[in-house]
């Protein structure tokens, strides 16, 4: 899922980082986001086994321009939701370890869940409807 939501947001032309991941003397780009994994839970369970996941993250956005940290923040958020993610609210102010840079971050929560897959019939079960094999009972012949 991390991968997922770092492609979405690289679609805005800024690089996403693991927050916490740039080296001591590393200069910062003018603009970036960072992700961090809060926490994966269960979704749900069936049989003793889990099916899904609930994934939480902080997205946070650093720029040396704070208009576009308002600006690419919404728009990442409206990106998120359009996809499927759950954000609650606008987000709230990041701290930077940069004096030039000023930073927005939200949380942002995907269920992931399997899709319900139809069972196979079975071509050879002679009450399946869909069957055309003479002889079975739930299929009427119109040719008669």
């Amino acid at each position: 899922m991390r991968e997922t939501l770092q492609g979405l947001l690289e679609s805005f032309g800024y690089p996403v980082r693991l927050q916490g991941s740039f080296a001591t003397a590393e200069a910062y780009p003018d603009s970036f986001f960072t992700i961090w994994n809060n926490e994966t839970t269960d979704w749900d369970h069936y049989d003793n086994d889990t099916i899904g996941y609930i994934w939480d993250f902080t997205v946070c956005f650093f720029s040396v321009s704070p208009s576009n940290v308002i600006t690419t923040t919404r728009s990442a958020i409206a990106l998120l939701k359009a996809n499927g993610w759950i954000i609650d609210g606008l987000g709230y102010d990041a701290a930077s370890d940069e004096p030039t840079h000023t930073g927005r971050a939200f949380d942002c929560t995907f269920i992931e869940h399997p899709v319900e897959e139809e069972e196979p019939t079975d071509p050879d079960d002679p009450t399946d409807p869909d069957d055309p094999t003479p002889g079975n009972d739930d299929q009427t012949d119109d040719t008669i």
